[in-house]
């Protein structure tokens, strides 16, 4: 069963979304909205990384090194001003894209073994992780033109 597979891939990707989050919310404290809100994005993403944990136990957790290299790669530092803040955003939407399309096939294959209560969590986070898209998007789209119109 290759489901132990992909719990470790979203697990782990929960894990570094949540990393990514502070990291942006720390390097963009001048902008308010930003800081708070990457804040308590992070602390979700943690308690949907330890809401996984039963069920990687009991699937026996597989952690691919697919989550850290798309981590790695988008992260090596933050940015700084304007374009810096809406390239951080695009990063974090891509990480949060990655984890909205394993939530969905973690929940097809939950469906599969008939894991109601894996099923439970997939449904609370899967539509916490689409909220977090939309913000995100709402956020660049309030980003760009002050980056890329009236620059530094």
């Amino acid at each position: 069963m290759h489901l132990a597979h992909y719990l470790g891939l979203l697990h782990r990707a929960q894990v570094n979304l949540a990393e990514a989050f502070r990291q942006v919310g720390d390097a963009h404290a001048e902008e308010p909205d930003v800081h708070h809100l990457c804040h308590q994005q992070a602390k979700r993403c943690a308690a949907y990384a330890e809401r996984l944990r039963p069920f990687a136990a009991r699937y026996s957790e597989d952690a691919p090194a697919e989550p850290d290299r798309l981590h790695s790669q988008l992260f090596t530092g933050t940015r700084t001003g304007g374009i810096g803040l809406l390239r951080d955003l695009q990063d974090l939407y891509l990480m949060a894209a990655e984890c909205d399309i394993t939530w969905t096939v973690v929940g097809q294959a939950a469906y599969g073994v008939r894991d109601e209560d894996l099923l439970a969590v997939v449904r609370d986070c899967e539509g916490e992780t689409a909220m977090q898209l939309t913000w995100l998007r709402t956020r660049m789209k309030a980003a760009a033109p002050q980056a890329l119109v009236v620059a530094d």
